[in-house]
């Protein structure tokens, strides 16, 4: 496991006269008795130096102390285990203080030390600027981390005006851990965060995006929302999200509140692990309520809110920067999952197809947790497991009878009679209509005759 490797770095670099230590969130995991994801090592060694003992170092980032350490090719981590995964790269880091951020984000300058604890003053919070010697288990705290890890709380380390002007990413990733750690955010920390909000802007989108998936999937999306409204981060990252709060919904339909309410519950009933497409569809799955909000005769009403919020949803992730794949399956989400109210009385060749759209399970995930999030009827997901056990794969994705090659064969000549040809076909045979190649071509003849043809 990547621990093993970095303490071997940590020996390796004492051996060579330097200090070194675990550092950062490895820490703060492994004082939870957590498993930590990665481990860093913090050092006085400089990056020439940490390169010239681990030759095959990575200089990803050495004009700001960091470089890589990867595992030797072909040397497992424990001699004893021939069969080991991959192990990541350990990031190794000068002990350095910074000196002004003017693009918010990197260091215009840094200045290498041999004081960890000025390297623990430039990091992000309390809980996260913590070092650990993994040979005798000291734990060097110069910043109350293992206190406000007692009290549950994120706090900025020194001053958070400071610490967030440095990098203004770290206001979001305030909000992620005490989401997912279920801490609070210490007051004057979550001040600093209200009066900066704005400032966000100035984070690449790239990054927010990041940084808001993970907030989606680590299991505490609610908080971790909640927490972004109190910020006032929201209306700045996410506005389309944050004017749901107070459009109401029916409540025959939906009991538990607005629209705001109704979509931090959904999220709260996503299954663990979250695909990052399920998380994403599931945040903006009404994200078109509040532009068509309106209160007719009968009802409240929100009259073609999923087109509405397919826009919406397409605008929001060209503009985080998500990729063709991912923006495609979450744009999908958002545009079918009004469909399962109607799947009791779809004819069987449109429910197979509404079967087999890609990545179904998410669709369907998302239809549980919507109604896990309202009236809690789950007869339609019932429903729909039933015939996913019922209907044989073959049934719903079967081998077209007929295609277009058959067609010119039989005579046809290729153009726009094609496709309904084909699709007449195709739903005939997923009715159940049709049962063999040799039906459907009679059936085409019969149905479509060729121009000019004499027979009857």
């Amino acid at each position: 496991m990547s621990k093993t490797f970095a303490i071997s770095i940590i020996k390796t670099l004492r051996q060579h006269g330097f200090q070194a230590y675990l550092a950062g969130g490895c820490v703060r995991d492994l004082l939870l008795g957590r498993e930590p994801a990665d481990f860093d090592v913090a050092t006085s060694a400089t990056p020439t130096q940490v390169m010239e003992i681990f030759p095959d170092t990575y200089a990803v980032g050495a004009q700001f102390g960091v470089v890589l350490v990867p595992v030797p090719e072909g040397k497992p981590e424990n001699p004893d285990e021939t069969a080991m995964p991959q192990v990541r790269p350990v990031e190794v880091a000068t002990f350095r203080s910074d000196l002004a951020y003017s693009d918010g984000r990197h260091p215009d300058e840094v200045r290498f030390t041999q004081d960890p604890r000025e390297d623990v003053a430039r990091r992000d919070f309390t809980i996260n600027g913590m070092m650990l010697d993994p040979t005798t288990g000291e734990v060097l705290d110069f910043v109350g981390g293992r206190k406000d890890l007692d009290a549950k709380l994120i706090r900025a380390i020194g001053d958070p005006i400071r610490r967030f002007g440095e990098d203004k990413l770290r206001m979001l990733r305030a909000v992620r851990f005490a989401a997912r750690f279920e801490y609070e955010i210490e007051t004057e920390t979550l001040v600093a965060i209200q009066a900066l909000a704005q400032e966000i802007k100035m984070v690449s989108r790239e990054r927010v995006r990041d940084e808001l998936t993970k907030m989606l999937t680590e299991g505490n999306a609610r908080r971790a929302f909640l927490l972004l409204d109190q910020s006032g981060l929201l209306r700045e990252v996410l506005p389309e999200i944050s004017v749901m709060k107070g459009v109401q919904q029916p409540p025959e339909f939906h009991p538990e509140g607005d629209v705001f309410v109704h979509t931090l519950l959904l999220l709260e009933n996503l299954p663990q692990p979250c695909p990052v497409t399920l998380a994403w569809g599931a945040l903006l799955h009404d994200v078109g309520k509040p532009a068509t909000f309106r209160v007719a005769p009968d009802r409240i009403r929100f009259d073609n809110h999923v087109d509405v919020g397919v826009k919406i949803t397409a605008d929001i992730c060209e503009r985080l920067r998500f990729s063709n794949h991912d923006a495609a399956q979450v744009l999908a989400l958002v545009e079918n999952h009004m469909r399962f109210g109607h799947v009791s009385r779809m004819k069987e060749s449109t429910l197979k197809r509404f079967l087999r759209l890609p990545g179904f399970g998410e669709h369907l995930a998302l239809h549980r947790a919507d109604s896990l999030a309202s009236h809690r009827n789950l007869s339609t997901y019932e429903f729909i497991q039933n015939k996913l056990t019922e209907i044989p794969p073959e049934e719903i994705r079967p081998v077209a009878f007929i295609t277009g090659d058959d067609l010119i064969a039989a005579g046809y000549a290729p153009g726009s009679l094609f496709r309904e040809i084909l699709e007449t076909v195709e739903e005939a045979q997923l009715e159940g209509r049709l049962l063999s190649h040799e039906a459907a071509l009679e059936f085409v003849k019969s149905a479509f005759p060729v121009q000019g043809s004499t027979e009857a």
